[in-house]
């Protein structure tokens, strides 16, 4: 949990970091793709990886399809590296054709960039034989997709490099991976300021306790919070915060912080994907009667990185939540890059309408049941 304007989140955008997650470990918990590739590596965020990719993957000057339907940072890395972009349609349900994409290549094509939304795995089996069959590269963006998978098998590895978030999913101050077949990626790196990564993980940790605790629990937390963040002003650390909107090459060699590693090595992925899976049929079940689901199923092996809410008031609707101590957030709004308004009208639509719910491991049963009704409630009021 956090605060902003005096709003206590009892209900926040991403998991929260429990203190025995830092602790020593005896036995390793299960390991998942891609933490159990042997070729895996880790930078600060995905974003540095696909920059490096792009470079070394020899993309610069040529033309890549990607998705109309995406972020900004992932385009702003695939453009500092030289690539030029070329965009494919994306369908209501966030739903990907592969006809689509074998309608846009031409001869400059050299590579296929495809996003899976949310944990929602795209056709990336059909998009690899497309690939294979004209001689192709293929890149995976699971940065909203770690842990997910079409049936039984991970995504990321249908293509020849996949790039995952780690802390959308996992209570890490920070962190990105990628796999490539070809080897490791030559990056001249450098962990991130030990005093921004102990920063980060302390504010998660008092986070969670404010979020459990009694009323002098959350009053020593915020205090601790406080006094925490004045002493870190005080030193300017040289931290590279996560959530920011832009790639900036100067950071593009940060690598993931050592700290990370040791929270992901305490996770309990079966545990995570299984409770991402309860909480987002859940919110199904008790929100589908007021807007339709932007997917109408819950995939075999998909872990979802959060509950997509289809209103036409979208603004509204974010602020009432947040107001209510609800993290939810603006799904990839338009910007200056990529096509113009009206070239993807349903991409256009997605833009509009679609606002971000959590269903991550650390809300409970109860916790669903009151961010349902608190969006119906703010709904109905609203008049979405």
């Amino acid at each position: 949990m956090s605060s902003n304007g005096g709003v206590r989140y009892w209900a926040t955008e991403l998991p929260l970091l429990e203190l025995h997650m830092l602790l020593p470990r005896r036995h390793a918990k299960s390991a998942a793709f891609p933490f159990d590739q042997p070729n895996v590596q880790f930078v600060h965020f995905a974003r540095n990886a696909i920059f490096h990719l792009a470079q070394q993957m020899g993309l610069s000057g040529a033309e890549v399809l990607m998705p109309a339907y995406f972020h900004g940072v992932e385009l702003e890395a695939l453009l500092a590296a030289g690539v030029k972009p070329r965009f494919y349609a994306v369908h209501d349900g966030m739903r990907v054709d592969p006809q689509d994409i074998e309608s846009r290549l031409t001869p400059n094509t050299r590579a296929v960039y495809l996003i899976h939304y949310a944990g929602y795995p795209g056709p990336a089996e059909a998009v690899a034989q497309i690939c294979r069959e004209r001689g192709l590269l293929f890149i995976e963006d699971c940065a909203l997709a770690l842990l997910s998978k079409a049936g039984t098998r991970p995504l990321g590895s249908f293509s020849d490099a996949a790039v995952f978030c780690l802390y959308k999913t996992l209570p890490t101050p920070d962190g990105g991976a990628v796999v490539w077949k070809q080897g490791p990626l030559h990056i001249d790196g450098v962990e991130p300021s030990a005093l921004g990564t102990v920063q980060q993980t302390a504010a998660s940790v008092l986070n969670q306790v404010e979020q459990g605790g009694g009323p002098v629990t959350r009053s020593l937390a915020r205090t601790a919070k406080t006094l925490g963040k004045t002493a870190i002003r005080a030193r300017k650390p040289d931290w590279v915060e996560v959530g920011t909107q832009q790639f900036s090459r100067d950071e593009a060699n940060v690598l993931m912080s050592g700290l990370s590693r040791t929270i992901v090595e305490a996770q309990d992925f079966p545990s995570i994907v299984a409770t991402r899976r309860r909480n987002y049929a859940h919110l199904q079940s008790l929100l589908s009667d007021l807007a339709p689901p932007v997917f109408r199923e819950l995939p075999e092996g998909m872990c979802p990185l959060f509950y997509p809410f289809k209103t036409e008031r979208k603004h509204a609707l974010w602020r009432r939540l947040r107001a209510e101590g609800i993290q939810s957030v603006l799904f990839w709004l338009g910007g200056e890059l990529g096509p113009n308004e009206g070239e993807f009208p349903e991409v256009d639509t997605l833009r509009r309408t679609v606002l971000e719910l959590p269903c991550h491991q650390g809300v409970t049963p109860e916790g669903i049941e009151r961010v349902a009704q608190t969006v119906r409630k703010a709904t109905l009021e609203l008049g979405v």
